[in-house]
């Protein structure tokens, strides 16, 4: 079958989100084709070009979601002041009646998004970027923040969440079917009108207090983040030869990447499924107070991505999340039950595989950290937990294995580090004519004492995580293929790739965390018990292997109900779609074709559909026409 992968920063650029996990997918399932489609966010991730893709890849579709709107590769922005004020970015100006069309969709969309609730999920609270830390014990104990349900409000407020829902799909199908018609919406989600029907959608019965008290200005910067946000609207991918030729589209977050799959299920009937390791709405609140924007702008869009979650997680037949702590977040935020199969990230685990069987536990006097440095790692609260450490254990040492996080925040977050660990640890000496040596030392990955990975965590006897954010914990799962007994907080999906097989203590404890690891290091039986139950927990559940069996089975399972969506000899005497009704050899390179008896070329195949002798045709039909 033909695949129509989606994704939003990430493959087939050689920097970006999940793009390990989609090549492995591409690769891995090598009896489909991949048609990929792809958003990028930044020029510096274009610069950096692509991964070399296998050869089931068919075409690599593109789009930027960073660049000025007559930038946009795939839309057809005309050019000067009058086209753009009279145009929505199409190649013909917006008449009367698609100016009215328009003026209603967007009217009704603002709406949804400015209605108290609007996050549908989340209260407005959070909408306005104030981030309130769960108490309930569950996702409470690692610090993160939750949604609330959408039955808090009561009955009344469900009616009132269902009547926004319905006004926020008919607006976003309505501008969608639009963008198609007319070729885009840059301008016109820019225009003057646009920011009319924001202002009286704020001042409107039953708009979010917040949301009320926007300004014109916070208006404009609404407008301009959602015009970003709806690019995928504008494309020139919803076409017969594009979208509309893929059996199934499968999107690798939700969100932008989304879009495009809503779009072509609406279109063309194409089924979507949607694939989460870190929930992209959770991912939108928690860089809520990072950014610039006010209040009310950040509740703007806090409601419009909480309710563009919803739809996606609507239409989606399957949603695949990576992880319960990813499956609790789309739960609480609309998606049914029935339509969730966790499914882990498949990691590699050959590179690990000596080290892991070698039975060995590590020494006995080392902790060792490997990761990104970077503010949610904490490694202020590691510090200070292993000043503990050492006080009980005067010869422990700490190996802090990793570079710091890009950006100024990283190096600033390094340096801060290093200051207290110089502050905490002076250098030790045993007399006064030898040099001291500091038991805590930084290092990164490459050089001559941790050439690679296994060598890293094969540095300590105990492996420690000390973050207080963490989504799927790819480095512990590293840790347990080695064989390493760990302690880690419990935060994201810690416990559950855990099961039992290490120590968790709460996020910002250092007497909890230096208590645990006390425990290992003073008792080396343990540490191997441990460290093989993780192993095998590992190979169970977390390698590559099992990740395309899993996916395998679902590409089967969708297109096995969902019907052809072909004319003439794929309908039925009552005019239904007859499922099954391209025969299989249609799906495989060489001369065939569909001859006089029916069997047409499926949309967007590539050439080299030669005439079928009529005998081949004739031998594999039944009398009624149908697949013998």
């Amino acid at each position: 079958m033909r695949i129509g992968l989606l994704t939003d920063g990430g493959y087939p650029y050689a920097a970006g989100e999940s793009r390990l996990w989609c090549d492995r997918l591409v690769r891995g399932l090598t009896q489909h084709e991949f048609d990929l489609f792809a958003l990028s966010r930044s020029a510096e991730q274009e610069e950096q070009g692509w991964v070399p893709l296998p050869t089931q890849v068919g075409r690599v579709r593109t789009a930027p979601l960073w660049t000025a709107d007559e930038d946009i590769p795939g839309t057809r922005t005309p050019k000067g002041l009058l086209a753009r004020i009279t145009t929505g970015g199409g190649g013909r100006s917006y008449g009367r009646r698609e100016r009215r069309r328009f003026t209603a969709h967007f009217t009704a969309l603002a709406t949804a998004v400015c209605a108290a609730g609007a996050v549908g999920a989340v209260g407005e609270v959070r909408a306005a970027g104030a981030m309130v830390p769960a108490t309930d014990g569950g996702e409470g104990a690692s610090g993160d923040v939750v949604p609330c349900g959408r039955g808090e409000e009561g009955p009344a407020g469900l009616t009132a969440a269902g009547v926004a829902d319905a006004q926020f799909t008919e607006g976003l199908y309505g501008l969608a079917e639009l963008a198609r018609e007319h070729g885009g919406l840059p301008a016109a989600l820019r225009s003057e009108t646009a920011v009319r029907v924001l202002e009286a959608a704020r001042r409107a019965p039953g708009a979010g207090r917040t949301v009320q008290t926007a300004t014109v200005p916070d208006l404009l910067a609404f407008a301009r983040e959602l015009d970003r946000v709806l690019r995928p609207l504008s494309l020139d991918w919803y076409d017969e030869e594009s979208l509309g030729a893929v059996d199934l589209c499968h999107a690798t977050s939700g969100g932008a990447a989304a879009l495009p799959g809503l779009l072509a299920k609406r279109f063309f009937g194409v089924p979507l499924l949607v694939t989460e390791h870190g929930v992209r709405l959770r991912a939108h609140y928690l860089a809520a107070t990072d950014t610039p924007l006010s209040a009310p702008v950040r509740a703007l869009l806090a409601g419009f991505h909480g309710r563009l979650a919803a739809e996606v997680y609507r239409q989606a037949e399957i949603l695949t999340p990576g992880d319960t702590h990813a499956r609790r977040w789309q739960e609480r935020c609309g998606a049914e039950r029935e339509k969730l199969r966790t499914i882990y990230p498949g990691m590699e685990s050959d590179r690990f595989t000596a080290l892991g069987e070698s039975g060995d536990s590590g020494p006995d006097d080392t902790l060792v950290w490997v990761g990104r440095i970077e503010p949610a790692k904490d490694l202020i609260a590691l510090l200070h937990a292993f000043a503990q450490v050492r006080k009980a254990e005067p010869d422990a040492r700490l190996r802090i294995i990793g570079a710091a996080a890009q950006g100024p925040e990283g190096a600033t977050y390094l340096a801060h580090c290093l200051a207290l660990a110089a502050q905490l640890f002076p250098d030790e000496a045993t007399d006064a004519h030898t040099v001291g040596d500091n038991p805590v030392s930084f290092e990164d990955i490459g050089g001559a004492e941790v050439p690679g990975l296994p060598e890293a965590y094969g540095a300590g006897g105990v492996v420690v995580l000390s973050s207080v954010v963490e989504g799927f914990p790819a480095g512990l799962v590293e840790a347990m293929f080695c064989g390493r007994a760990t302690v880690s907080t419990d935060v994201g999906a810690v416990v559950e790739v855990i099961g039992g097989t290490g120590l968790v203590v709460p996020p910002r404890n250092p007497k909890a965390l230096a208590d645990a690891c006390l425990a290992l290091l003073r008792d080396p039986e343990r540490r191997a018990r441990l460290g093989a139950a993780a192993r095998a927990r590992a190979l169970e559940l977390f390698t590559v292997e099992q990740n395309l069996a899993a996916y395998r089975g679902i590409y089967l399972e969708l297109i096995s109900h969902a019907p052809v969506r072909r004319e003439a000899d794929a309908v039925d005497a009552d005019g239904g779609p007859r499922p099954f009704a391209t025969p299989p050899e249609a799906h495989v390179l060489g001369p065939w074709t569909a001859s006089g008896a029916g069997a047409a070329r499926p949309a967007g195949r590539t050439p080299g559909w030669a005439a079928e002798p009529p005998a081949v045709c004739a031998g594999v039909r039944g009398a009624g026409g149908g697949d013998a």
